[in-house]
């Protein structure tokens, strides 16, 4: 019983971590605005080229340039496309 609690315990820790990487990671962008620009003209460069805006190769580019997770990058893609140029695909 106290391992399983230990473990909640731990686990709950560990989510919660993540999940305020990710919200500071769309707070930076949404204070921002710029950089969201930036983002998006990357994603129309991306669709003149017949590449989507999530596809691995943008997910990737927006990891290393980030230096984030590709979980992060794809996360990040999803609010900037959201609300910034939904246009792009």
């Amino acid at each position: 019983m106290n391992n399983l609690l230990i473990t909640l315990i731990l686990t709950s820790s560990v989510f919660s971590q993540g999940a305020m990487a990710q919200s500071r990671l769309l707070e930076n962008v949404k204070r921002n605005p710029d950089e969201a620009k930036s983002i998006c003209e990357n994603f129309r460069n991306l669709n003149k080229e017949n590449i989507s805006a999530g596809s691995p190769k943008s997910i990737q580019a927006i990891s290393t340039q980030k230096n984030i997770s590709q979980v992060d990058a794809e996360i990040l893609s999803m609010y900037v496309r959201g609300l910034y140029c939904p246009e792009t695909f």
